[in-house]
């Protein structure tokens, strides 16, 4: 079992930067990991993905603008989100897995491990 959550979340203006935490615990050690968004009457999207050699995958939407990271030491996750964008707006979520298909790193449906969420709200 692997316990996520979340902080870091908050109101900011458009332009401005956030960096997200996730703090992985119980038998968290070799998961693949990810971040997801969910705007109010909209899908779960992914947003990035780092893998267990560190790999990292990222949504179209905020490459060059999000950097996922993680501390394999801590099991803890990052997402610094820069140059944030009012259609950023969203509850952001941490997810885990032991074992991710290569060609879906940013599926909701690969991950079975979930936090409970954090707001992210952008003014523009």
């Amino acid at each position: 079992q692997v316990r996520l959550v979340e902080s870091g979340g908050g109101s900011v203006q458009a332009g401005s930067s956030l960096r997200l935490s996730c703090e992985a615990s119980g038998n968290a050690g070799g998961i693949d990991m990810a971040w997801f968004r969910q705007a109010p009457g909209k899908e779960r999207e992914g947003v990035a993905a780092i893998a267990r050699d560190g790999t990292t995958y990222y949504a179209d939407s905020v490459k060059d603008r999000f950097t996922i990271s993680k501390d394999n030491a801590k099991n803890n996750l990052y997402l610094e989100m820069n140059a944030l964008k009012a259609e950023d707006t969203a509850t952001y979520y941490c997810a885990a897995d032991r074992r991710v298909s290569v060609w879906l790193r940013l599926a909701a449906t690969e991950y079975a491990y979930w936090g409970q969420g954090t707001q992210v709200t952008v003014s523009s």
